[in-house]
């Protein structure tokens, strides 16, 4: 029976609940979180605590890192040796702590992550500006508890002269919460409490103005200032922080890579390790070399760029995927009052400054005690020289030191401790000197107290004391900021940022495969050349479209539904020159009967430019660039289309040009494109030319003067036309003839304007391209068939023809001929 009563039935999911958050109370007040008031967990404060009480003070010699240990986990950190010393080694760190508080001696680690040597071989003291952390601390300026056993008192709270918690910051993983406090410059941080304790209403962005922010010990630089002011204002926030990087180029040519300062915390061995992974798997290319030559003067990273790389390119990318650039998530949590709580900037200020408000009252409340106590007894002493004979004479006549004792206190009204200072008063005392010393003391001591009831009696004087103590601590300690904030727009690495510029050909088929691939990849062939394979098709399939742009330059797609999409031109896959890229649809949402008939390159949506549309039926329509800036996902209603219209082409404009449309069947209007007044996004448009029955527009140009016309027909003939044998009409006209159109050479396929600086791209529906000067096309007049341009086998026909940048000549000075089969005889029909 007495057994079953010692068994204590209990519910235990109530258990689970208690003890856990038991547990969770004393992982945050006892373990993870700092103070407010000193900055320091309880580990940090035990640490420097014991070594202040076992006088291992900065002008002591350094003593054995063991011996700390032990005094700390012996007396008042219970856990285990190796949480202790870690904790020790991060202190004495000047990669970890900004302002170290540990002096040590020995091996304590590296930036490269190796591993303090062990305590038994480590030697310390504490730092010089730890002893501030400490500094009044036998003056009764704090509290003290028992230690985990009741035999020894620990302080609860350290004097901490100056703001430790911002200073070296903090970080920690309690339960359901975190902080990650970063160090700060102390300077900054000091003068930050002087402009609070002068103008308690001070606002934040006034704070800003004398904290800018973060100060790490390693240096780099903190991106922008929008994450700081975040951080600052609600206690929570990220700031991006990035590596010190320069770009030297060499005598040769080439340039070189060198990182001179880390992230915060980025472990440096790690992070070459990290890049050469990233060069051996060619998700980085571009360096030829990488070494480590940091020495005792500082680090030095070196990476030398290859000879065609971008260095500025390979640098963004090393932004993006290593450690070279970090994000630090700022979260200033700390204990107020033995509760954790998230704090702002304003606050962390606010709470150290009443602590040291309290350390100052204590302090001063301590020395007025001891004032008062030392003046007591020196007010006995007076009475005692102010009555001698009396004094020596009830002395010497008393049988004992008690008797002695009490006679003093009932003939002259003197304390028990005032009449046992008299009788322990030297002989000596009573010469005149001594007797003039004592009454100078008492006068001294009598100023004194009065000066520290005024300062208890005014929060004025108070403050005024911790301004100038704390302004001592920084001419002392202060230094010069390490970690440099970069002002302006900076965001996030973009994609284009990592793209470096390069002039690319931008195709897509008829059955909507697109890719890209450098302009470079083609090669300027004589008129009337086989051409090189250009584009690997499927059957039935050829290139329709083919541009040449920029990889940092905006694709703007306009289908046949007279509906826009956009991409960027490195977001184009590139493949090579034969493969047939990918389908579209893999690229924009264009729906199901849709495709993309016209392609515009864009640098910049500039105000004054317009794009310029004409659909199939002649009808024309001119709308500002800037509408075509911002376009969804999912597409733009580019313009309005009428019932089996479709749109044929879009031009960008400056708003002074003329412009040319050509029809299949070889008409050809020029009129300015001012006759068609601007519209809105939406609009349909106005007549641009009347065609016949079955005829259609083919191209839409725009003419600038020093122009020719140029056509191409289905049969692969062509011809230049001077612009002049054009006259400027008004829009909505039929046009005049600009070609012969007969069974020999085909339907019109292409109308251009071009120069004899250019060169033309022609393309034909099995995939074959070939590359000529446009001045080897001959210069004829508007009534002719022109000039065979490239031989077609059987049931071959043109489909596309582009303009392209004229390529430069060889070195020797010859033409280029590869895989030509001979020049065909021009054929000129009169």
């Amino acid at each position: 029976m007495s057994e079953r009563s010692s068994v204590k039935e209990i519910n235990i999911s109530q258990e689970m609940k208690t003890s856990f958050l038991d547990y969770a109370m004393s992982v945050i007040v006892s373990r993870a979180l700092p103070d407010v008031r000193d900055g320091l967990k309880p580990v940090h404060r035990r640490i420097l605590y014991a070594m202040n009480d076992l006088g291992m003070t900065a002008d002591k010699a350094y003593k054995k890192s063991a011996r700390i240990v032990g005094e700390v986990i012996g007396k008042y950190h219970p856990h285990g040796d190796s949480a202790v010393y870690d904790t020790m080694v991060r202190m004495a760190q000047d990669f970890n702590f900004r302002y170290m508080l540990i002096d040590g001696h020995g091996n304590f680690g590296s930036v490269d992550g190796d591993a303090a040597a062990a305590m038994r071989y480590t030697e310390a003291r504490m730092s010089k500006i730890s002893m501030e952390i400490l500094r009044d601390i036998n003056k009764d300026t704090i509290d003290y508890q028992d230690n985990y056993d009741g035999s020894e008192r620990e302080p609860v709270v350290l004097p901490a002269r100056f703001p430790n918690l911002l200073v070296n910051g903090a970080s920690g993983i309690a339960v359901g919460m975190a902080t990650n406090i970063p160090p700060h410059q102390l300077g900054e941080i000091i003068d930050g409490v002087l402009a609070v304790s002068k103008d308690p209403d001070i606002t934040i962005p006034e704070l800003m103005e004398i904290i800018p922010g973060p100060d790490f010990p390693t240096a780099g630089q903190i991106l922008g200032r929008s994450g700081i002011r975040r951080a600052y204002e609600t206690g929570r926030g990220s700031i991006t922080v990035r590596a010190k990087v320069e770009i030297e180029t060499k005598p040769n040519g080439r340039e070189v890579i060198l990182v001179h300062e880390l992230p915060y915390q980025v472990n440096k061995a790690k992070l070459i390790e990290k890049i050469a992974d990233l060069v051996r798997d060619k998700k980085i290319e571009g360096i030829s070399d990488l070494r480590d030559e940091s020495d005792r003067n500082g680090m030095r990273i070196v990476m030398e760029v290859k000879k065609d790389a971008n260095a500025n390119v390979l640098l963004n990318n090393l932004y993006k995927q290593t450690s070279l650039q970090t994000s630090f998530g700022i979260n200033l949590l700390a204990l107020v009052n033995g509760e954790p709580k998230v704090l702002n900037l304003k606050q962390c200020l606010y709470y150290y400054l009443e602590h040291q408000k309290v350390v100052i009252k204590r302090r001063t409340a301590f020395e007025l005690r001891k004032a008062e106590a030392r003046a007591h007894i020196l007010e006995g002493l007076r009475i005692a020289l102010d009555h001698l004979d009396a004094v020596i004479t009830l002395i010497r006549s008393s049988q004992t030191a008690d008797i002695a004792r009490e006679g003093l206190m009932t003939e002259f009204s003197l304390s028990e401790k005032q009449a046992q200072a008299i009788l322990d008063m030297r002989l000596q005392r009573l010469t005149g000197l001594e007797r003039e010393k004592i009454e100078e003391e008492y006068q001294g001591l009598m100023q004194l107290i009065a000066e520290l009831k005024a300062i208890l009696a005014d929060e004025e004087k108070v403050l005024e004391i911790i301004r100038e103590e704390l302004t001592e601590v920084k001419e002392r300690f202060n230094d010069t900021r390490r970690t440099e904030i970069m002002v302006g727009g900076f965001e996030n690495i973009e994609d284009e940022d990592l793209i470096p510029r390069q002039n690319v050909v931008i195709t897509l088929t008829h059955n909507g495969y697109i890719k890209r691939l450098p302009l470079s990849t083609y090669r300027s062939q004589r008129r009337g050349g086989r051409g090189i394979q250009g584009m690997g098709t499927n059957e039935n399939d050829f290139v329709e479209h083919l541009l040449t742009t920029s990889t940092h330059d905006t694709l703007l797609f306009f289908t046949n539904k007279g509906k826009v999409y956009r991409a960027k031109g490195y977001e184009i896959p590139e493949f090579s020159r034969t493969a047939k890229g990918i389908p579209i649809i893999n690229l924009l949402e264009v729906e199901k009967g849709e495709w993309v008939n016209a392609i515009i390159p864009v640098e910049d949506f500039v105000d004054d430019w317009y794009l310029f549309f004409t659909t199939k039926h002649g009808i024309s329509k001119r709308s500002p660039l800037s509408q075509f800036a911002n376009i969804r996902k999912g597409g733009l209603i580019a313009l309005g289309l009428r019932e089996s219209d479709e749109l044929i082409s879009v031009k960008l404009t400056d708003g002074t040009k003329e412009m040319i449309i050509g029809t299949k069947n070889g008409m050809l209007i020029r009129f300015h494109e001012t006759d068609v007044r601007s519209m809105g996004r939406t609009a349909t448009g106005v007549k641009g030319i009347s065609i016949s029955e079955n005829d259609e527009v083919v191209g839409m140009e725009l003419l600038d003067e020093g122009l020719d016309v140029l056509v191409v027909t289905k049969n692969g003939y062509g011809k230049r036309t001077p612009a002049e044998e054009y006259r400027v009409q008004s829009r909505g006209g039929k046009g005049i003839k600009t070609c012969n159109i007969t069974d020999r050479n085909g339907e019109l396929v292409s109308v251009k304007t071009v120069t004899t600086e250019e060169d033309l791209m022609l393309i034909t529906a099995s995939g074959v391209l070939i590359r000529m000067s446009v001045d080897g096309i001959s210069q004829m007049g508007r009534n002719t068939q022109g000039v065979k341009l490239i031989r077609l086998a059987e049931n071959e026909f043109v489909t596309t023809v582009a303009r392209v940048d004229k390529e430069e000549e060889p070195e020797d000075g010859t033409e280029d001929t590869e895989m030509e089969e001979g020049i065909s005889t021009e054929e000129v029909e009169e």
